[in-house]
Parts: structure tokens; sequence; C-alpha cells
């Protein structure tokens, strides 16, 4: 089992921030009142549920509803990014009525749930949580309470999430619904929704809470059997007082079910962090990142960019790396279908876990508290596993600062190999490998410890290797007399990138990192960064290397070549960068990649 702390304190970071800008900024839609307060209180598992979130480590996420059936595409024209808010005001601005026709032409007579329950099942992912009803306000399920509803309002007329959650019990998975409580763009009092209504009066959020959301939330709770999950979304400025009594109800319905932490106001059982983010460090206690196997969270026509197996699976290595688990999203079409592309590379990531169930079920985090430059750390008792991104061309695996004794070292998936040979140098070890990875997408080593492999004693400097490069990241900086922040902007509609970077440089600020150094020697030294104008940057080391380059920046982060850097002595260094000459207010620095020479 992970090792867990009672009390988790997370900052969200970074969904609808403001989705109409380009960058984000506070406003109607900003993160402070969308998410309001982040703190998760409660201790899931010593309540008695959570096993399966916390040892499950992967999941399904379903995006599905009538924003399915358009694809991201209204009236000729297609509005690029995420497809589910393709009603908003600020996407195609579609009228509640024209909207609501929509339903007398989705017909999805090719859902099958039981080959979604069988796909999810296949890819190694232990329950799924589907969409009852998005922020659209249609109810993916036969609700009493409204009849915009999949079965009284399509010619499709059944019921998908009663059968969805059927068969996930037949094949053994968990099950859990997401449902949009603050906002619901067609119900009269909701956020973002109409103020007035039918009648022309003036409509209250209470109303609509009562008369629609909770009763909605109770139907979901009450008329699938045992679910597992409610995931609410996007809390916004919906009042505690209703919060409080949805937890309730839901607590009191669902005793066994998992409430993440976008319920609102520190309900949840574990924390979500932000949309299609991946952590850097290591966070303590229950929580997940949700992702999606493209750029778009439902179907898109034109939204081919599915994320590999490889890609799959260094994200879940590197989200269990950290301590969490992770939600993987899939858009089904129009008429049930998930794309064929993703599923095929969904089966074949679900053959990789197959092999090595041991890396991603139940298994902890990583002792270093960050990724390593060929790859990520996950454990399991005394073992500690070594999945292998870059595997090394001349031979040899170096792993920095491991100070527990390693009582053996196995690559795994193949007798081939078996054992291999290891030793140590200075604070290294190194690994002696076959020049010709062990497996095609992640090929693993198991470490047996002398000791707990997640409280395992390392040097958690990041090391400076001689064979592969390393990227030191602002986030892991110590830095004075500047501003290190997270910075979010949105490729295309809803597409959340975030980069944690250094800015607002004065004549004496500096970001410094410490390394660990195997072979001192020559390296090539790169910035990535982004400014306005010819940028001069100065790097120095404790050893007293001074290199200092000007090169002309752009408005999005990208490497610059520095030039050359020397450590001459093995150990313990620290590398310091700071800005000398250029805009000071425009310049951010978003890491340092060293690399070797040879």
């Amino acid at each position: 089992m992970k090792l867990r702390k009672i009390v988790l304190v997370v900052t969200l970071l970074g969904v609808l921030n403001n989705i109409a800008a380009q960058k984000p900024k506070k406003g109607e839609d900003g993160m402070d009142k969308m998410w309001g307060e982040t703190k998760v209180k409660v201790d899931a598992l010593k309540a008695g549920r959570g096993k399966l979130f916390d040892e499950g480590n992967f999941a399904m996420f379903v995006h599905w509803g009538l924003f399915s059936h358009l694809g991201g595409k209204w009236k000729d024209t297609t509005y690029y990014g995420i497809g589910e808010w393709i009603k908003f005001r600020k996407m195609a601005n579609i009228p509640d009525e024209e909207y609501k026709q929509i339903a007398n032409d989705f017909n999805p007579s090719d859902f099958n749930a039981k080959a979604i329950a069988k796909l999810a099942k296949d890819a190694g992912m232990k329950y799924i949580i589907i969409t009852s009803k998005h922020h659209e306000g249609f109810a993916m399920f036969h609700s009493k309470v409204s009849d915009f509803n999949i079965v009284d309002a399509t010619p499709f007329a059944r019921d998908p999430m009663k059968e969805l959650s059927a068969a996930c019990r037949e094949i053994g998975l968990g099950f859990g619904f997401y449902y949009s409580h603050n906002q619901d763009w067609l119900a009269p009092g909701a956020h973002n929704g109409p103020k007035a209504n039918p009648d022309g009066t003036e409509s209250t959020f209470k109303k609509y809470f009562y008369e629609k959301c909770k009763p909605q939330v109770k139907e979901i709770c009450t008329n699938y059997g045992d679910i597992d999950f409610v995931w609410f979304d996007t809390p916004g400025q919906m009042p505690k007082e209703y919060v409080v009594e949805l937890e309730k109800m839901v607590r009191k319905l669902q005793p066994n079910a998992m409430l993440g932490s976008r319920i609102g106001y520190g309900m949840g059982d574990y924390a979500s962090v932000g949309d299609m983010e991946v952590p850097h460090r290591n966070i303590e206690g229950l929580w997940e990142t949700c992702d999606t196997n493209n750029d778009s969270w439902s179907y898109a026509w034109y939204d081919n960019n599915f994320k590999s197996p490889r890609i799959i699976l260094s994200r879940l290595i590197a989200t269990i790396g950290r301590g969490g688990s992770y939600l993987f999203n899939v858009g089904p079409d129009a008429k049930g279908n998930i794309p064929t592309i993703g599923k095929e590379f969904l089966l074949e990531t679900g053959q990789w876990i197959k092999k090595y169930p041991q890396v991603i079920y139940d298994a902890g985090s990583s002792p270093w508290g960050h990724a390593l430059s060929w790859g990520d750390v996950t454990t399991k008792g005394n073992s500690m596993f070594l999945s292998i991104l870059k595997w090394p061309q001349d031979g040899k695996l170096y792993l920095p600062g491991l100070r527990t004794e390693i009582i053996s070292a196995e690559i795994l998936g193949t007798t081939k190999f078996g054992e291999i040979s290891f030793k140590k140098e200075n604070d290294w070890t190194v690994f002696d490998l076959p020049y010709q990875p062990a497996d095609d997408l992640v090929s693993v080593i198991e470490l047996k410890l002398n000791g707990d492999a997640e409280t395992a004693s390392v040097n958690k400097n990041h090391g400076i290797y001689p064979n592969v490069e390393t990227e030191l990241l602002s986030e892991f900086a110590e830095v004075t007399n500047a501003e290190k922040k997270e910075e979010k902007w949105m490729e295309k509609f809803g597409e959340w990138k975030h980069v944690k970077q250094v800015s607002k440089w004065e004549d004496n600020s500096k970001a410094e990192w410490t390394v660990n150094v195997l072979e001192p020697g020559y390296y090539y030294i790169d910035l990535r960064y982004k400014g306005e104008g010819r940028l001069v940057w100065k790097t120095v080391t404790d050893e007293g290397i001074k290199i200092q380059n000007q090169q002309a920046a752009t408005k999005k982060f990208d490497n610059y070549p520095m030039g050359i850097i020397e450590f001459k002595t093995p150990g313990q260094h620290t590398v310091s960068v700071s800005l000398v000459e250029g805009d000071k207010e425009t310049s951010s620095l978003e890491s340092v990649i060293i690399r070797p020479i040879k």
C-alpha cells in the first residue's frame, strides 16, 4: 500500500482558468471562482473506502453526451478544442432550443457496454467513471427529474448507464458517475445557465439545486446498485450549504463511494490535480490526475492526436511514481464507438501492464521524489522498479544516490538476461545492460533492496548523467529575488499546458540547483526560456565556471544553446542561472538542460 497521510492539502493546478483567453487570468471563469477551497481532509482508507482507488492506480474516464453527436462541428464550422464545451457562449454559442433539438437525432446504435468494459479491463484499468450529466445539462441516464435525457428525448431510448454499470460488475470492474453539479447551461438558475424560467420569471440557484441537481444525484446514487465513485466537477460559486447537502446524501446512499475534491470545500476523499497534468514532484495523500487519450475529452472529428502506448505508459508510471492514480479518458463518438486508434493503443498498453503488473498495481512512489533522466521509479515492499524509457546506448545504466543496499538486480519480462551485474561508483550505482532494450515499449529492472523501497535512503538531488541529458526544471530551483510560479495556457480551447517557471528578474536574481555529478568533464548546456528581444543569460557553478551568452527569444518556451560547462570534480555542485541583459519583465526560465558531449 502507498504511504498516505491523513490530511492532504493540494492546490488544484489549473482547470478552466478563464477558458476564453489564451493566457488565463482571474475573471468570470477564473480558477478561484470555479474551484473554491481545495483542501481534502478526509482519511478515506481509515473510513473503510478507497482501497480500489489506492491500489488500482489506472482507470478509464468516459466523456459522452449530446456534444458527441456534434463531434466539434456546428453548422459547417469546426470549433477546435474540447468538444464537450461546444455549446458554451465562448465556443459555438448554440441557442438553448437549437441545442435541445440535437437529441432528436442522437442515436448511438453501436453502443456496446460490454465491449467498453472489456476494453477497460484489457487495457489494465480497474474502474470506469462516465459522464452522467455534463455542463450541457443532458442526462445520459433515465432521469425522471428531467425529460431531457437519453431515454425520453432520443431515438436510442435506452439507458446506457444501467448497461455499463451492469457490464462493469459482471467483468469485475469498479464503476462511478461524473456529475456536473454547479454548471448546467440549460437549467434556469444554474451557473452559466439561463437567468429566467420558461415563464419569464427570474430563477435561482436554489430552485435548480432542489428541482434538478440534488434529485438527479439521488437517482444516480439509487438506481444503479453499488457504485464506487461520484465525480463532481467545477463547484465554482456553488454555496457551501448545497455542497454539504450533496455530500451527506451521497454518504448516506453510497457509503462506500469515493468523492473527488471537485465536489468543493474540502469534502472529497481524494484530490484531483490539474487536467492533462502529471506533477513533477511527489504529492502525499490520495490524489489523481485526469488525462485524455488525445487533445479533447469528448469525441471531435478532427482530433487524431492519440497518445501512443509508450506515452500512456510514461505518464501512468510517472503519476504512480509521484504517488498518485491515473484517470485516462476516452470519448465515444455519436454512434457510441471509441475511435479505433485509441482502442488499439489502449490494448497495447494493457499487454505491457499484463507483463509487469507489479510496476502499476498497489505500487508506491519513488523515494527520489521526481523522475530520473532515463525514466521513472515505482516501489512495492522491498522491490524498486526502474522503468527505462531511454535505454542507454553504451550498455550502462546510472542510478544516482541510492544508499540502501541492493541485494539483486534483474531485468523483468524476459529469461534472456535475468540478473545483471552492478557496482558502486562514488554516490552512484552503475548497471551493466545489454545494448538492445529488453522491451520495445518500456523495459523494467527490479531491484531487491535490504529494506523498504519507498522509504529507501537516497540523495534526492538531480543527477548529471554521463550518457543521457538531464533537465533541471525551475520547479526544483532555489530562487533568489525572482518569482517562481506556474504559468498556464491553452494550445486550443481547453487544451491545457502547464509550466513552472521563474520570472520577474532583477539585477541580483538567480535560480540555483544542487546537482550530483558522477563523471567530471565537459557538458553542453541549454536553457529553455521565453521572452522578448535578445536576452543575455549567465550560468555559474560553485567551481567558478561561468558561461554567458546572448540569444534571441520568442513568446513561446524554446531551447537555446548556451555553450559548454565544466564540472572539475565529481560529487555535489551548484548550477545557478541569472538574466543579466534584456527585458526582465517578459523573460521566463523553464529549465536548464545539461547534455553529455560524448
